[in-house]
């Protein structure tokens, strides 16, 4: 299943919608913990992208894992690959728990403490998710740009 899609390997694929929805959904949470106003109009949104980022990054790893029996295992991607669902599930909880309490008047102090939370999990899941993409783009492209641009 997480092996090829119409002959291509279903983790390049997969892996786009990763590295541009979970960043946006960092991004999303910043902005609606960071303006309490942004929460009522894009507080769904957010939690929607959030919610199909998170689930993409469990399928992601799969199929790079099966990718891996093709053409080998760099194992420090595989490694902080296998992290990043650690980063993005409380991320998204936090998301769902601000937009929930937000639209509850009587928790002004306890959205103040999701959203500080939720800024902080935004912020560690964006760094996790530039840790996993260097060191993949180091496993494919280390030595070959080289090649590559000497060879034009």
């Amino acid at each position: 299943m997480f092996d090829t899609i119409n002959g291509l390997p279903v983790h390049a694929l997969v892996v786009h919608g990763v590295v541009v929805l979970l960043p946006l959904a960092v991004l999303g949470t910043l902005a609606i913990a960071a303006r309490p106003a942004w929460r009522r109009s894009y507080g769904l949104l957010v939690a929607s992208i959030t919610v199909v980022a998170t689930a993409l990054v469990p399928v992601a790893t799969q199929s790079g894992l099966k990718l891996a029996t093709h053409v080998g295992t760099p194992e420090h991607h595989k490694q902080l690959g296998q992290q990043l669902i650690w980063f993005a599930l409380p991320m998204l909880v936090l998301v769902v728990v601000l937009v929930v309490l937000d639209r509850r008047p009587s928790a002004t102090a306890a959205v103040n403490v999701v959203a500080g939370l939720a800024v902080v999990a935004a912020v560690a899941t964006g760094v996790q998710v530039y840790r996993v993409g260097e060191a993949g783009s180091h496993a494919v492209w280390d030595g070959k740009t080289d090649q590559t641009i000497s060879s034009r």
